[in-house]
């Protein structure tokens, strides 16, 4: 593990990119030795960090959760990240380019929990018990690293983006709530436009089978460190299209067919 006052360096370094827009190099560069459990360390201090100041957690994340993005990440899991509140906005806002570095658009579903979820074997049937609504949500992810090395044209590192609180960036919710057995969530689709185009289109079936998957391992990984999902959380359970770089003055709009649809626009 790296030193406590390794982490608690790296954090600030984080929280410093953030405020100046100054992305920085991977710290796995500096720290050949990081692991991912360093890098959900430096996580939990940023985060610390962003409490102590005043944010208040609503939930949790979870990236990664393809078959193709893990094995790109050199990883057999997906990973997490913490939502606070500041990250929250409702479907037509309009999202401000300088809160971002390089943003970049999803497609997800989230769910929002209406009593604890716990591990060691918490299960899928646990997590549709549990679930008291699923909306619609694009996941605006963001790094405060260089995609790629400027020196080396490398990478990030999965314990880059891990410490970088998963990539998370913003949230925008909208569309139409539904209880979890109202529809086969497996085949909720959804078409992502730019500007009146589309541009991506996916099914929730991509997200580990079924997108309650995701929630039931992120209950099982946080057991390890003695952690349970609390009643009110809002979890997004993973993208089920590719990512899209996001420019200034760009109008997304997300048809859900029967869930409804999520606008926004980059100023």
């Amino acid at each position: 593990m790296l030193k406590p006052q390794v982490i608690a360096d790296l954090a600030d370094r984080l929280e410093n990119a953030e405020r100046t827009h100054a992305p920085l190099r991977h710290f796995t560069i500096e720290h050949p030795e990081m692991t991912v459990e360093d890098g959900y360390a430096v996580q939990a201090a940023w985060v610390a960090k962003k409490i102590s100041a005043g944010a208040t957690v609503r939930g949790h994340k979870i990236g990664l959760t393809s078959k193709v993005m893990q094995e790109g990440a050199g990883i057999d899991e997906p990973d997490y990240g913490i939502l606070l509140d500041y990250m929250f906005y409702e479907s037509g806002s309009v999202l401000p380019m300088d809160r971002f570095i390089a943003p970049r658009v999803e497609v997800e579903l989230c769910f929002q929990i209406g009593k604890p979820l716990s591990g060691p074997n918490c299960t899928i049937f646990d997590v549709l018990d549990a679930t008291e609504y699923v909306i619609p949500a694009l996941e605006i992810i963001d790094t405060r690293f260089h995609r790629f090395d400027p020196d080396t044209n490398a990478p990030r590192k999965i314990m880059d983006t891990v410490a970088d609180n998963a990539a998370n960036g913003a949230v925008v919710i909208g569309g139409r709530p539904v209880r979890p057995m109202d529809l086969d969530l497996r085949w909720v689709s959804a078409l992502l436009l730019c500007n009146e185009t589309v541009i991506e289109s996916g099914v929730a079936a991509a997200v580990l089978n079924h997108p309650a998957n995701g929630i039931a391992w992120l209950a099982n990984k946080l057991w390890r460190y003695g952690e349970t999902l609390q009643a009110g959380e809002i979890l997004l359970a993973g993208s089920f299209t590719r990512s899209v770089p996001v420019s200034a003055g760009e109008v997304y709009h997300c048809d859900y067919g029967p869930m409804g649809s999520i606008s926004c626009r980059f100023a």
